[in-house]
């Protein structure tokens, strides 16, 4: 099967005017099947576990503002970079993995393996998208096993365009079907140096176990980081998880059929969200959460909802990762060649939205590469954790124990 996979590709790599939903880029991988055994995600490691959560949080610390709120998707940036690591050699690579925390075969298992393990239901839904776009000037020639492997492990689209205005409307398109119409715009336009884009979109909808009734929904008041005083709604609940360090109490609040969870974090009167940031890790985060007590929480949570974005360029590069985007010295050689000169990173798009209400959350998130040459406790009384303050959350598969967003609640407003 892998044969006839490349006998495809290499036989139909030409720009086709052939409607593909609201898409008009021709989707190469229409029809074929992938080749590879798809591993079951409980036989991956716990290493795996921890290195995606690491990664999360770092990069959380890495975009978090001291007066803004914030939200990442971990889940989706590591997909559009693991996708892009399949690409890299050399120091590019080994800098890549370093800062993923895992090598690419590890990571494609992993990925595939997750991929594989989402729940698609009307009250639960998770769903992960990956897409590659290059260009059809002959000056760039795409790698046949760089597009085979992404293909494999990440189910990607691909699609050879033009570049021009009709691959924007294409792009912008695809992000606002995979999103659900959270994000309907990540590109504006398309430099004359770009060969090559790397595309996670993810969607994330879901109800809560139990819907706020009216009466537990009441007006309030919460106090943004500056001091400032604003009204809100708060939905009030009793929650039976209860999460506890030195520094910060919070909960878990699961959704339906309890596959996720929305786990909220207050620090303590005295210390700073930013100082709590600073000191987490993908370790401590989880065992934060492996370590929720069974008891009774007095919980209330505000309404928000707010748009997010960011480009991760100099972020990743200070992670650890530069070369990626060093124009001369990247090597992205397992990706492809232009005549043009070297290929590189020029941008790290991230975009993400969350709702958060009554009935449950949505979120979304895209993540775009954009490459160029050139135990049970008995407690009589109940605790109390109202965010009517700045506060960090996450959303986390409970199953796999991954952060699917982290993000901060600075300003209500």
């Amino acid at each position: 099967m892998k044969k006839i996979v490349s006998a495809v590709l290499l036989g139909t790599l030409v720009l086709s005017l052939t409607a593909c939903g609201a898409v008009n880029s021709a989707n190469l991988m229409d029809g074929i099947e992938k080749t590879v055994k798809t591993p079951a995600l409980e036989e991956q490691a716990d290493s795996s576990r921890l290195a995606v959560a690491d990664f999360g949080v770092k990069l959380f610390q890495n975009t978090a503002n001291d007066s803004e709120n914030t939200l990442v998707s971990p889940l989706s940036v590591i997909s559009a970079l693991s996708m892009t690591a399949n690409g890299a050699d050399g120091d590019t690579l080994r800098e890549m993995e370093a800062v993923l925390g895992l090598d690419t075969d590890s990571l494609n298992e992993y990925m595939a393996a997750y991929l594989s393990a989402l729940p698609d239901t009307d009250k639960c839904r998770l769903s992960l998208a990956n897409s590659i776009w290059f260009t059809d000037d002959p000056r760039f020639s795409v790698n046949q096993n760089f597009l085979e492997t992404n293909a494999n492990y990440y189910g990607a689209d691909i699609f050879k365009s033009p570049f021009d205005s009709s691959t924007v409307r294409d792009i912008n398109t695809w992000v606002k079907d995979k999103t659900d119409g959270m994000i309907p715009k990540v590109i504006d336009k398309i430099p004359d140096a770009a060969v090559m884009y790397l595309v996670n979109a993810l969607a994330f909808d879901a109800e809560w176990q139990s819907i706020y009734k009216d009466h537990q929904v009441r007006n309030g008041k919460f106090t943004n980081d500056d001091g400032s005083c604003e009204s809100v709604k708060l939905m009030y609940s009793s929650e039976g998880q209860y999460i506890e360090d030195e520094n910060a109490v919070g909960f878990i609040k699961y959704y339906n059929k309890s596959k996720y969870a929305f786990v909220a974090i207050l620090p303590n009167k005295g210390v700073s969200v930013s100082d709590y940031i600073d000191a987490l890790s993908g370790e401590k985060l989880l065992s934060l959460i492996d370590g929720a007590k069974q008891t009774s929480v007095n919980a209330a949570i505000p309404k928000f909802s707010y748009d997010y974005d960011t480009e991760l360029s100099d972020i990743l590069s200070e992670m650890g990762m530069p070369t990626a985007f060093d124009a001369d010295s990247a090597d992205f050689s397992s990706l492809g060649t232009s005549s043009a000169g070297n290929i590189f990173i020029s941008r790290v798009i991230h975009k993400t939205h969350i709702e958060v209400g009554e009935r449950g959350t949505r979120a979304g998130a895209v993540t775009v590469v954009a490459m160029e040459d050139g135990a049970a406790e008995f407690i009589e009384k109940p605790k109390e954790v109202i965010l009517d303050r700045p506060f960090i959350y996450a959303i986390i598969d409970c199953e796999a124990g991954l952060p699917i967003f982290i993000g901060s609640v600075m300003d209500i407003g």
